[in-house]
Formats: C-alpha cells, structure tokens, sequence
C-alpha cells in the first residue's frame, strides 16, 4: 500500500523553460514589448508543463509553488507581505512592486542579491525591521495549486520556511543596534499558521516548508526556536500534512529536533549531508515519520551510481515508518534536459544527467526501495584513461612554496605606481562591456557558418576599438578591452581549455532573467593554446593607459562549472590554476601590465559547516597564488568578488595576497568597508559604487557619497573606483550616463584630498 506521501519527488524543477522561454517573456515585459496578462500566461503555460513532465515521468508527489517569476524568497517576502516602505511608497502595482523589489528603480535601490547558500543561484535578501507588519499573502501558492488541480494533480505547495526566511534576512535600516531578523520569528510563525490554514482551505494536502539554513552551523537558541515553530505549526488543526526539506549539507542537531515536532515527513540531503544517514541510523527507529531520502544529485550533472543509492536508501527504511526518494535538492541548479546535447562525445553523454533524466532516476529509485534493487542497471564505468594527462600530473607534483609568492606587497605597491604612474583614485571597471544584439548576432552566426573565423575577428576588433575609445572619452583611468568575444566569464574559458565540455543548451538561471551555460570538467585540464593574448594585445595598441588582462580564476571556474567527483576539488583547482598561470605570464610577456584574475565565487564555496571551512579556504588561497604567483612584482594583479558575505572570509581574501581587490558594495550598503577597516586590510580596494544589476542609473552625488564613506574606511592612496561589476547585462546609454557620474565623481572627491 503506498503511503500517503508516495514514493518518489523532487524538491523543485528549472522554471526557465526548456528554451528559456520565462527569460524572453520577462524581458519583454521589462522592455515594454509584453504586458502582465501575456507574462502571466507564459507562466502559466510554462508551470504547466514542468507539472505534465513530472507527472508523465511516474513521479507520484509532485511540488508547485516553486515557480518564480525572479526568485522564489522574494515570492516568500511578498507571501508574508515583507515588502519595504519604501517600495510601498512608489504606490506601483504588485507586479510593480515586485520588480522594483528585485531591480530597484530611480528612486529606490534594489534589494541586496547575494548568493543562495553555496550555489551560483543569488537570491534577493528581504529586509526586516522591528516595525515590519507581517501578514499573510497565500494568492500565490493558492493560484498555482489551483491550476495543478485543473489538471488533475494534487500538488504540494512548497514555501521557504519561516526559521530560514528570517536567518536570510537582514536588517532594515533605521531598525536599533542588536536587532535581528530572527526575533521576529513568533510573529512570522502566526502568519504561517495562517497560510498553513488557507492551504488546508483549498484542499491542499501536503505542504512543504524549505528549511536548509539548519544545515550551517546554529546555535542552540536557534535550533530551539525551530523545534518550537514546527511544534507549534505540528499543532494546528486546520493544516496539510507538513513535509519539512533541508539540504546542502548534514542538519547536524537540528534533525532530532525536527524529529521531535509533530510534522508528517523530514527531507535529508544524503549527497551533500552524508552525516544524515548515520545520524539516523544511529537514533534507531523513527515512529510515525516519512523520511524523504534525498539520494539523487540536484546540483551536479553525473549520472546517480543507482545501487548505492538504493542500499543508502535501504538503511533507512528499517527506521522510519515510510521512506520516500527524492532530489537532494531543487533540480534549479541544473539544465533542463539532456536530449537537447546531441553534440558531446557519446562516452561523456552516457554518463551525465540534468534534469529530466534525474527525475526518471528518482522514480527508479523510489520502485527500487519498494520492489528490490535488482532492476537497477550497473553503474557508470571508471573514468577513461583518455581523460587523464600525464604531464599536468607531474607538474602538481613538482610545485614548490615558491611557485605561490611575489615579492612583500609594499615592494610591488611601489613598483607598480612608477610604472602605471596613475592618480589616485584611479577609475576603472570591471571587465565586459554591453554585450549588444550585434555582438550576440556574430556568435550565433561564427556557430551557424554564416560567417567566417576571420570575418568575426574583424567585428570583434571593432568592437574593442570602440570600447576603448569609450573609456578614453569618458575619462577612465584603467581601461578593459570589454570582453566582446566572451559568451560568459567562464564558459568562454571552458570551451578553450581540454578536460572541459561546452553545452549547447545547458542553460541554468542565476537570477532573475540572467541564465550561464555552466561547462563540464571532466578530465585533467591542459592549456592548448593561450586564450586571450590575442584580444588583450589588441586593445592595448590602441590606447598608451593600461588595459587589464582579464582571466577568471580557478575557484570560480569550479565554482560555476559541474565538477568531476572522481578527485579531490583542490587538484582539480591547482590544474586549472596551472593553466591560467601559463596565461597569465603570457600576457605579461605581451605587454600587459594589470592583469585581474576574478574570484566571485570564493565565498560561494565556503562550507556551510566552520569545521570543514579551513581546509577549502587553504587550497582556494593556494589555487590563486599558485595562477598568480609567476608574474613580476611590477605587474598589478586585480581581483574582483561579488554578491557573497565577504565579511566572513576577510583572512583568505587577505591571503590572496592580489594588489588590489575590487568587492561589490552597493546593494549591501557599502558593509564590506567596516570589516575591512576592522581587518586592518592594507592592500587597494574597489568598493563598487554603483549596482550595475539594476537599470537605474546612479547620480554623481550618489557615486560621491558612497566615495566619502570609502574614504573614511580606506586610505586614498589605495582605494579604486569602479562599479560592482562587469557590464554586459546593461544598455549603452545607461553605462554612459552611469560612468560619466562615476569619473565626475572620482574628480569630486580627488580634488577635495589636496
């Protein structure tokens, strides 16, 4: 008899369509070319058919609610109607509303974006104060529960949960020192009664509540006030059925006390959270429970090796009272469906899944811990002796400590003033430029044949020549080249080094509208040839300012891309940062004298745990220096972080020992210059004064007042200009206007220093 649960779901589907249909119908809506009942019919019709896939499949508990327009915790904030004065005060609509939430407008910044815990997916942070008035919002999670009903499913609306609202939350400004989000958590625990309630009003029978910050390390007040919440919300009496999920990571003493609440059925990362299955096993039998066994990679793309998921899944239903299969987590994080990759080599093909072909293993799975695993077919085979290099090998043997040091910083500093001779506060951005139709059209037609290797050369290098005569006019003191031939800052290096595997329709969302094509790494990864000598070289001639080379580093490579799992992540780091130290000493050989190595996603992937934290942020200072470590102290080395809590991981910024470290500020309210002065940070710094993730554009008085703040934190004569990051997602006209006010500015304030 199949236990109310089922025996099979997911945690979340990709809801950008399986063409990146929701992207075109939001940008059209933003560019005016849609109106909101159109986008909401696109919606609609995309969610319909994520549903008609699932149910197809043989999944028998399928998710809804997990839809979003821009992203699902500001879909929470709205659902607990979390929405800041000051957006209430533009008196927009609420699709309005909603958007300048997540894009800002000229009158309003946008909500902070950061990222959602060790992913490349950002997430917008809500904004909570003692005075903000919770109340509940289920239209939502109601309509789209209505609209599965209509096709004959019986769907399980899915909520972030409210202990893990609050913990992503931050302050809002003007709430009293020592305030946090998380006091407010009785109160939000009201509210949720209240959506529980209107859920169980329309039928719903099964609600899913997200809880995966009790996979990071928390207090015990904090474990305490979730066992409380879902005692309380486990004692209502007008209520689905409530499915808590955690993953990314072991819930660590957070699982017995979710055990001991009232709630039907507890989700467990067992991928990432091995330490779940062995707390389980070792608490003995858990009575009236469904444990919902996350055996099926959602944020990677490898094949699930079946047998031994199924034996982990086999351990727990000895102990609980019904045992479900799932993802180990949203299958957001991955593309949508193989079929579409004809094109890669059939041994690696054979061995990957995104994630359709994932929902088909969690089906497998579930029958399997109900029928027996003997119709589960072998795993994949080892890993090929072809995807293994010899030579790369042996040079990670050979390093030494001193591959990873230059000269003492204050050698370098003074090195590097006399031969860039620059002003102070010397002005620069971050690497891409707009990236126009034209340029997109040029990809897409060097790929289609249309035109030739030779012909693209030719419109690239006119691109450059007018990105550089751009900066010239603006008046930009450090210029780039704009990164015209680059699809994606690491996709582009993916497809030009050998171990890697490009998509051709691997598309993954990380935020918004924005969607990357993640590459494979799949075997050792070599250098062929150099991969932006050319394009660099070519801008330099054609300005005597300096033009950065620009190389993205080693952790966000891995960062961003699905990584092997046959060897540990730090050797794969150290060949990667091999290649891009051959890179880099080419581009000093060719002239250049800046060179930004760009590391966004160091924090990313931090641990979630502060014991296992050490270890990974050693090997990803040592992946940097060692791609950093062979140029000379006259040579400055730039890096670039963004949209993470970099306060948290100073000491190995500070160990990456780069001359100067642009970090994105704006939306965090320039925060980063308090921890960096409570550092004692000594190297140059680029809080980024403006946020290039929303089209409003920022006035010179605005750039001005942020440059007053970082000079009270950072000694001038190390403190750079810039905005938070590159500018490919934005118009020309608004990078303009926007960089005229920035170089405006920067005069301001350089002048008031004499």
């Amino acid at each position: 008899m199949t236990a109310p649960f089922g025996q099979s779901t997911v945690l979340g589907y990709p809801r950008i369509g399986p063409d990146r249909e929701l992207k075109r119908a939001v940008e059209a809506y933003w560019a005016g070319d849609l109106d909101a009942d159109a986008l909401r019919e696109t919606a609609a019709g995309l969610r319909a058919e994520v549903w008609r896939t699932l149910r197809d499949a043989g999944l028998d508990a399928i998710p809804s609610n997990t839809f979003s327009l821009y992203d699902h915790v500001l879909d929470a904030a709205v659902t607990v109607d979390a929405i800041p004065d000051r957006f209430r005060a533009l008196r927009l609509d609420d699709l309005g509303t909603y958007f300048a939430m997540a894009r800002g407008t000229a009158e309003q910044p946008a909500l902070e974006l950061t990222k959602w815990f060790n992913t490349n997916y950002h997430y917008l942070v809500p904004e909570i104060g003692p005075d903000t008035v919770f109340a509940a919002r289920p239209d939502k999670p109601l309509t789209e529960y209505a609209e599965s009903r209509r096709l004959g499913l019986d769907t399980r609306p899915v909520l972030v949960g409210p202990a893990t609202f609050l913990l992503l939350a931050k302050a809002a400004d003007g709430a009293p020192a020592g305030f946090r989000p998380f006091d407010r958590l009785d109160e939000l625990v009201a509210v949720y009664a209240d959506l529980l309630g209107a859920l169980a009003d329309a039928g719903v029978t099964w609600a899913q509540l997200d809880e995966p910050a009790y996979v990071a390390d928390r207090t015990p007040a904090e474990i305490d006030a979730l066992r409380a919440a879902y005692t309380r919300l486990g004692a209502l009496t007008r209520r689905p059925k409530i499915f808590v999920a955690s993953y990314f990571g072991d819930l660590g003493d957070a699982l017995p006390a979710l055990l001991r609440t009232p709630v039907e059925a507890v989700g467990l990362d067992l991928v990432a959270g091995p330490g779940n299955l062995a707390r389980l096993a070792s608490s003995g039998p858990i009575p009236g429970k469904t444990i919902v066994a996350g055996l099926v990679d959602g944020h990677n793309v490898w094949r699930t090796d079946l047998r031994a998921a199924a034996a982990r899944g086999a351990v727990l239903t000895g102990l609980a009272d019904h045992v479900a299969v799932s993802t180990s987590c949203s299958l957001l994080h991955v593309p949508v469906d193989l079929a579409a990759e004809t094109g890669l080599d059939p041994d690696l093909r054979g061995r990957l899944a995104f994630a359709r072909q994932k929902v088909d293993e969690v089906v497998l799975l579930g029958r399997a811990l109900r029928d027996g695993v003997a119709k589960l077919p072998p795993s994949a085979p080892s890993t090929p002796d072809g995807w293994r290099d010899d030579p790369v090998r042996g040079r990670l043997t050979a390093l030494r400590p001193e591959h990873s040091r230059r000269g003492a910083y204050a050698g370098r500093a003074a090195a590097q003033r006399e031969r860039l001779a620059l002003p102070p506060l010397p002005t620069t951005t971050i690497g891409s430029f707009p990236q126009t139709a034209a340029l997109r059209s040029a990809r897409a037609d060097l790929r289609a044949g249309r035109i030739s290797a030779r012909e693209y050369d030719v419109r690239m290098r006119a691109e450059i020549a007018e990105v550089i005569a751009e900066q010239e006019r603006l008046g930009l003191d450090v210029l780039v080249h704009g990164e015209p031939e680059r699809n994606d800052m690491v996709q582009y290096f993916g497809e030009r080094l050998g171990g890697f595997a490009a998509t051709v329709n691997g598309w993954v969302q990380s935020y918004g509208s924005r969607c990357v094509r993640p590459p494979i790494i799949y075997g050792d990864v070599t250098r062929p040839a150099p991969m932006t000598v050319e394009w660099s070289t070519y801008a330099q001639s054609l300005t005597r300012k300096p033009v950065k080379g620009m190389l993205t580093g080693p952790v966000t490579i891995l960062a961003w891309s699905f990584v092997r799992t046959d060897q540990p992540l730090a050797d794969t780091a150290d060949q990667v940062a091999l290649a891009l130290r051959d890179e880099a000493r080419d581009l000093e050989a060719a002239g250049i004298r800046v060179i930004q190595v760009d590391e966004p996603a160091l924090r990313e992937l931090l641990p979630l745990r502060a014991a296992d934290q050490k270890a990974y942020l050693d090997w990803a200072v040592g992946a940097f220096r060692l791609a950093t470590g062979g140029v000379a102290d006259s040579t400055q080395v730039h890096t670039h972080l963004c949209y993470s809590e970099f306060g948290e991981v100073l000491p190995a910024i500070d160990a990456l020992d780069a001359d100067v470290t642009s970090i994105e500020a704006s939306r965090s309210r320039m925060e980063i210059l308090d921890d960096l002065r409570t550092a004692g940070y000594k190297r140059g710094v680029g809080p980024g004064v403006y946020d290039i993730h929303s089209p409003r554009v920022p006035s010179k008085a605005e750039i001005a007042a942020a440059l007053r703040r970082a000079v009270a934190a950072v000694p001038a004569d190390r403190l750079w200009v810039n905005p938070d990051c590159g500018l490919k997602t934005r118009g020309y006209a608004e990078v303009r206007q926007s960089l005229v006010n920035l170089v405006a500015a920067a005069a301001e304030i350089r002048a008031s220093l004499d």
